[in-house]
């Protein structure tokens, strides 16, 4: 299967409704529609993870941020454009998302992926993404695929073909919270 027709098969299934396995800038990451709270919800479940427990999710450019939170301060442009890795923000005024995706404050944690698989995803898609560790919770975040447990793979609806091969191994995202009235705290370096 070639890169496109991976992409391709990855955008029916999400638009389906469905759960996906894929590579991302970080780790390799559970999958599905920001927008679709049942398939949300599969994430979950799959997981393991209790409700209130915030999933992140993943959008293709700056310009795409902005369809899912209010008011995007200022400063989070500035770290966008500067970030030298992947950067995940965690913004107040979530708004055309899942509602159980939405932390119980009204914040989102997104970031906007530059890796060119799971942006391609996310371009193709034209929809924020879910990503969140493709393990257990309370369970460790496999570095690869070749970690990733077979209770996940088989709870999946699609297997993302690329990238399976690679054994280096990943870094977390950064993590910064930047408040509505300009605090900034930063939650992983």
């Amino acid at each position: 299967m070639s890169y496109e027709e991976d992409v391709k098969k990855a955008v029916e299934v999400l638009r389906a409704g469905g759960v996906i396995l894929y590579p991302t800038d970080t780790i390799w990451g559970i999958g599905c529609d920001a927008t679709n709270p049942d398939a949300v919800q599969r994430v979950f479940d799959i997981k393991k993870r209790a409700d209130g427990k915030a999933l992140i999710c993943l959008v293709d450019s700056p310009d795409r941020l902005q369809r899912y939170v209010r008011n995007v301060p200022a400063v989070a442009w500035d770290l966008i454009d500067y970030a030298t890795r992947p950067l995940t923000l965690i913004l107040d005024g979530a708004v055309n998302l899942a509602p159980n995706l939405i932390a119980a404050d009204g914040s989102v944690g997104i970031r906007v992926t530059r890796e060119d698989f799971s942006n391609r995803l996310c371009y193709r898609f034209q929809k924020a993404l879910v990503s969140t560790s493709a393990n257990i919770s309370g369970e460790p975040s496999p570095a690869n695929f070749s970690e990733i447990s077979n209770d996940i793979k088989n709870a999946v609806d699609y297997i993302v073909r690329s990238r399976q091969g690679e054994k280096a191994k990943s870094e977390a995202s950064s993590i910064i919270r930047l408040r509505q009235d300009g605090e900034v705290h930063i939650i992983r370096k």
